[in-house]
């Protein structure tokens, strides 16, 4: 007897206990569950604004901060690591790198090597390697350095910003919006120009890179690959080509001959603030250099609000780590404090690659990346006068991978007739087979002097066959309407892992198509053509077909009042493509502050409707003034998308 109600006991517990297990079985996992970010723990009081990382011989870490202190973390990895101030008294530290025992970094106006000669633990000469002129402007950033293959260094500088028109980048002195050869010895060597905010510099595969923010002729971030000579697209630093060691000689009235600088008066004789003009004839960055051949174009571009707004350091992921990534580059995200992941490729001599989401959810804007010698990542965060998400200023965290490989993009390489996708674990049959688990789509940016651009010339294409390698981890699709020098985004929200039916953790992919490759497209007789979505459709149409006639009408009684139609209630579901579309996540999450404010304390301001999508299109920073950066006007957001975010927004506030 005992036995018989033991065994009812257990029918009832699985009965309760298999529909549980079942739903947790079917829930996805996120990066998270792959990678662990931990506080590095510093000495109580210390404020690490990260502006350099870098890992010496011997596994100690080397932070510099932009209040210009250095700091040398003994065991870094350990749960309490040793910090020792290295230096101080410097301006604004925003890269550093170690070499034959000592430091180099990139102050604001020079580039300086600190030395510890009796090996006391701290620097007692602090020598000017070269010195660059600075007009004073609080916008004149210098960045890096990084070493090229011959020993030389790199370092970048930012554009001031005018008086009157505050908004234009400008080059005051010479080599602002450069970046600079300089030799040990201290020998400079303009190296290119066109760069606006280069935060980000790079040397990767004896290849130097830097990454770009958006701005004035920056309709977003991206990566460029520089060269000697190569001018990047901001217009500024033009001003200084025609010094007799330029090493180009494009100058800025030629610039602006095919690109209208918009520099016009009002009425009262003040310069007017170029807006975006919906509607308008515009030219990209690749339509303008047809008419300006050293206008380099970036290998990839970071579609803004989507894969960051200010875009930081690149860095290679060394072969043995990361797992299936090895040989890749990590980008930083200063803006959205969060990592993107890029893979290049090079088509007919020309760079290009995907970027594809990564780790999200820093503590604040990542800045600086640097590995440690456990293969973990060293990420080196700030927030003070440039806006993050994220709960803090400033901050050095460490990403450590779990070990166990995600279900994910691995890459995607451009074929003469579409992507072949490679995955990091096989899909299964039904999902990788059948067209409705891809969707491809284009978009490109102006190329004009207004700050950013919103996407325009949005295409869907059309996938018409797919070819699966055997083993269930690549796909070749073959896309109708590749455009050359178009962002391309893979969206393959179908795909499931083989086990497991796991969905992607990174379900989008952003290919920057400079190239269309050459050579010889795939049978279309030979591919998968099957999709789902078709036999759907024709299956609810049999169905129509075997419904039987409907019985003939009686005549009709009078039609009762009708009821107010209940009007479709604008709940987060709805209102989440938009944001994500019109890039309003960029800057504004639900609860929290980030680089603007939340959408809650939005709502408490007791705005209406209309006055909302009218600060949508107009906004005022007035009316925020402890925000650093200021909300860009937005007038592509549609009436209809500005009045359904509105709605949305001032439902919050009713429910506070």
């Amino acid at each position: 007897m005992r036995n018989i109600y033991q065994q009812i006991i257990w029918a009832l517990l699985l009965v309760m206990v298999l529909p549980i297990a079942k739903g947790i079985a079917q829930e996805s996992p996120m990066e998270e569950d792959y990678y662990k970010v931990l506080k590095v723990s510093s000495p109580e009081g210390t404020l690490l604004e990260v502006g350099g990382l870098t890992m010496l011989s011997n596994g100690t870490l080397g932070v510099s901060t932009r209040r210009g202190d250095i700091y040398l973390v003994e065991n870094p990895t350990s749960p309490r690591p040793h910090f020792r101030k290295f230096a101080s008294g410097l301006h604004e530290v925003l890269g550093l790198y170690y070499k034959n025992g000592s430091l180099y970094c990139a102050q604001r106006g020079e580039l300086t090597k600190l030395t510890d000669t009796n090996q006391d633990g701290y620097a007692d000469r602090y020598e000017t390697v070269f010195a660059w002129p600075l007009s004073g402007h609080y916008h004149e950033y210098s960045f890096g350095p990084v070493q090229g293959a011959d020993g030389d260094f790199y370092v970048s500088g930012n554009v001031a910003f005018g008086n009157e028109e505050w908004w234009r980048g400008e080059s005051r002195v010479p080599y602002r919006g450069w970046i600079l050869k300089i030799s040990e010895d201290g020998t400079m060597e303009p190296y290119a120009t066109g760069v606006r905010s280069p935060a980000g510099l790079g040397y990767i595969d004896d290849k130097l890179f830097y990454t770009e923010n958006q701005g004035d002729y920056m309709g977003s971030g991206g990566l460029w690959h520089i060269t000697k000579g190569t001018f990047a697209g901001h217009p500024a630093g033009l001003k200084w080509t025609s010094l007799p060691n330029s090493p180009l000689k494009l100058t800025i009235e030629e610039f602006n001959k095919v690109i209208d600088p918009r520099q016009h008066k009002n009425e009262q004789g003040r310069m007017i603030k170029p807006e975006n003009i919906v509607e308008e004839e515009y030219q990209t960055m690749f339509e303008a250099k047809q008419s300006i051949p050293d206008l380099k174009l970036p290998a990839v571009w970071f579609p803004y609000g989507i894969q960051g707004i200010s875009t930081s350091e690149p860095i290679k992921i060394p072969e043995e780590h990361m797992g299936p990534y090895g040989g890749q580059i990590l980008v930083g995200d200063q803006g959205q404090s969060k990592i993107m992941r890029v893979d290049l490729e090079e088509v007919d001599g020309e760079l290009q690659g995907v970027s594809i989401d990564f780790k999200s959810n820093f503590r604040s804007g990542v800045l600086r990346l640097a590995w440690g010698q456990d293969g973990s990542l060293f990420v080196g965060e700030t927030n003070r006068g440039w806006g993050s998400a994220g709960e803090a200023n400033e901050g050095l965290e460490r990403l450590v991978w779990t070990g166990e490989v995600p279900f994910d993009i691995r890459t995607v390489k451009a074929k003469p007739d579409g992507f072949e996708i490679a995955f990091t674990k096989p899909a299964s049959k039904n999902s990788i087979e059948d067209l409705a688990s891809y969707a491809v789509s284009s978009f490109i940016y102006k190329y004009h002097p207004v700050y950013g651009s919103p996407p325009v010339d949005h295409q869907d294409a059309k996938v018409v066959g797919v070819q699966v390698s055997d083993d269930r981890m690549k796909a070749r699709i073959i896309v109708e309407g590749l455009k050359p020098y178009y962002i391309h985004h893979l969206f393959l929200e179908g795909i499931r892992e083989e086990d497991t039916s796991y969905s992607l953790v990174h379900p989008s992919a952003y290919y920057t198509l400079n190239k269309i490759p050459s050579g010889q497209g795939l049978d279309r007789k030979a591919v998968i053509t099957f999709d789902s979505r078709v036999k759907k459709e024709e299956e609810e149409k049999a169905k129509i077909a075997k419904a039987a006639p409907a019985a003939p009408a009686k005549p009709a009684k009078e039609a009762p009042a009708a009821k107010p139609v209940k009007q479709e209630a604008i709940t987060f579901e709805v209102v989440k493509p938009i944001l994500a579309k019109n890039t309003c996540t960029a800057c504004h999450n639900r609860d929290t502050k980030q680089v603007g404010p939340a959408y809650v304390d939005v709502a408490k301001r007791n705005y209406t409707n209309e006055q909302i999508i009218e600060l949508i299109h107009t906004p005022r920073p007035e009316n925020w003034p402890e925000y650093a950066t200021p909300m860009p006007p937005m007038p592509h957001v549609t009436r209809e998308d500005a009045l359904k975010i509105a709605q949305w927004i001032n439902s919050l506030n009713k429910k506070q």
